[in-house]
């Protein structure tokens, strides 16, 4: 379905690029895709690595393109939006991955019935490894959910969830490779305190975290399941999981999702 639209981003950061890497490998041209970013070092990388069109004006790079992704900060979306608005049509499918910003909030720039659908992906797209949630907006139907999901899926899985459950999305998988960073960067400090050396802790720390999350996608079971398996009685994994329970691993994990999830709301009302 996608391979024969016109996509137009507004915003050119790393999360645009990965999902227009992603489109290329779907196999879109590159003369589909026009980009609208103001840096002309940001602008020329893309233009150079992918073949795209770049622009430094976002209504010559909205204006006739079937699907128009906003990938901006949420901080500028009233000036940025406000600036195309009028150039948005109802034929066209907007998508946004502006943190905390509701299809509401958006819907309310345009006149008519402009079809939105609101998603947020994470970081691990820039390795076709995503994880992205999509919500409809009131015009929004079928049709402009599937295409919003083709374009997801060219770097990841998705979900589709409720507007009310988005924050909490922000907070877990939007935020969560962050968490999940600090976790591998832990494991390897604590090879490297019980000698082992930085390079081999870092190397061993990452497969870890990679392939147990692998287990868990694959096999479909209870992470917990899978936890007790490997802790043997009176062995040293039951051990470090003493430790992880002194030091509150589980609390401060749900509540870094919840402090995210807040912030989310906050910035969607700013």
């Amino acid at each position: 379905m996608i391979e024969t639209k016109r996509v137009a981003f507004v915003g050119g950061g790393n999360m645009a690029e990965a999902l227009i890497r992603g489109l290329l490998q779907a196999t879109l041209p590159a003369e589909k895709i026009c980009v609208g970013e103001p840096s002309l070092e940001r602008g020329a990388l893309l233009r150079e690595r992918y073949g795209v069109t770049v622009l430094a004006d976002n209504r010559e790079v909205v204006a006739g393109a079937e699907l128009v992704v906003l990938a901006i900060k949420p901080q500028v979306v009233d000036e940025v939006v406000s600036g195309i608005a009028d150039l948005i049509r109802e034929k066209q499918t907007l998508v946004s991955i502006l943190a905390g910003v509701s299809t509401e909030r958006l819907e309310r720039f345009f006149d008519g019935t402009v079809r939105v659908v609101r998603a947020m992906p994470n970081t691990p797209a820039l390795v076709g490894a995503g994880a992205t949630a999509l919500c409809a907006g009131r015009f929004a139907g079928i049709d402009e959910l599937a295409l919003a999901r083709h374009l997801f899926e060219a770097v990841g899985s998705v979900r589709l969830v409720g507007e009310g459950q988005m924050d909490a999305v922000t907070g877990l998988s939007g935020s969560g490779p962050a968490y999940v960073y600090t976790v591998i960067e832990a494991l390897a400090d604590g090879g490297v305190a019980e000698g082992l050396p930085r390079e081999t802790a870092l190397a061993l720390a990452t497969q870890t975290v990679l392939g147990t999350a692998q287990l868990v996608s694959e096999l479909g079971e209870h992470p917990a399941v899978l936890r007790d398996r490997v802790c043997s009685p009176g062995g040293t994994t039951i051990a470090g999981m003493r430790a992880l329970e002194d030091g509150g691993l589980r609390p401060a994990m749900m509540e870094a999702v919840a402090r995210a999830s807040r912030r989310s709301k906050e910035l969607g009302a700013d």
